[in-house]
C-alpha cells in the first residue's frame, strides 16, 4: 500500500489516479500510523508553503515525515517543503534536503507552466529515462542547486529538478502529469 499524504495541498487525487493506472493501491491520508505502516509514501502538493507547513505541524506530520524509513517521494510543493526553508512566506521547512527554496526573479515569466527538459539526471528514479525527455512543471519557486540534486532543469536559471537523500526522493516536476516519462519515474519509485 502507498500512502499519499493529505495536508490541504492539491494534487493528491491526480497522484492517486496515476498510481491506479499502474495497478497500485493507495490511500490519501493524514493518519500518522497509516503513513508509518505504508510500504511507500508520496508527499505531493500544489499550494502555498506556509499554509501547508501549518497544516503539517497541526497534525505533527512535520515530525513524522523526516523520520520515515520507507521510500518517500515528494512532488512539487512536497519537494519544496522537504528543503530547509522557503522564501514563500519565509517558511522554515522539514530540512531533509540541504538547500533553500527561492522565487524565480523574472516575475513576467513566472510561474513556469508547461513542459521542460531535465538534464544531468542519475540514479534509480531515472532508470530507463532517455536524455532530452520533457516533464511537466507548474511552479513559481525552485530549490537551489545542491549536492543532493539528481536532476537539473533550466528556467530563467538552473535549479534542482529532482533531489535524493537516503530513502527520500523528490521531483519539482509532476510525474503524474508527465505522460510516459512520468509513468516510468513513478514505476521506478514503486520498484525501489
Amino acid at each position: 500500500m502507498i500512502a499519499i499524504i493529505k495536508y490541504n495541498a492539491g494534487n493528491a487525487c491526480s497522484v492517486q489516479n496515476a498510481l491506479s493506472r499502474l495497478n497500485c493501491s493507495s490511500v490519501i491520508t493524514d493518519d500518522p500510523e497509516q503513513i508509518r505502516k505504508a510500504e511507500r509514501v508520496i508527499f505531493p502538493g500544489v499550494g502555498e508553503a506556509s499554509t501547508a507547513m501549518r497544516h503539517l505541524r497541526a497534525r505533527q506530520l512535520d515530525q513524522l515525515i523526516p523520520s520515515l524509513r520507507q521510500p518517500v517521494l515528494g512532488i512539487c510543493l512536497g519537494l519544496q517543503l522537504m528543503c530547509k526553508g522557503s522564501e514563500e512566506g519565509r517558511t522554515p521547512c522539514l530540512g531533509i534536503f540541504d538547500t533553500e527554496v527561492r522565487k524565480f526573479p523574472a516575475y513576467d515569466l513566472v510561474p513556469q507552466m508547461g513542459w521542460n527538459s531535465i538534464t544531468h539526471f542519475s540514479g534509480a528514479l531515472f532508470k530507463g529515462v532517455r536524455a532530452a525527455e520533457d516533464v511537466y512543471f507548474v511552479h513559481a519557486y525552485y530549490a537551489e542547486l545542491c549536492e543532493q540534486a539528481i536532476a537539473t532543469c533550466n528556467y530563467i536559471l538552473p535549479f534542482s529538478a529532482a533531489l535524493q537523500r537516503d530513502n527520500f526522493y523528490a521531483t519539482q516536476f509532476h510525474p503524474e502529469k508527465s505522460a510516459n516519462i512520468g509513468e516510468r519515474i513513478l514505476k521506478n519509485f514503486i520498484e525501489l
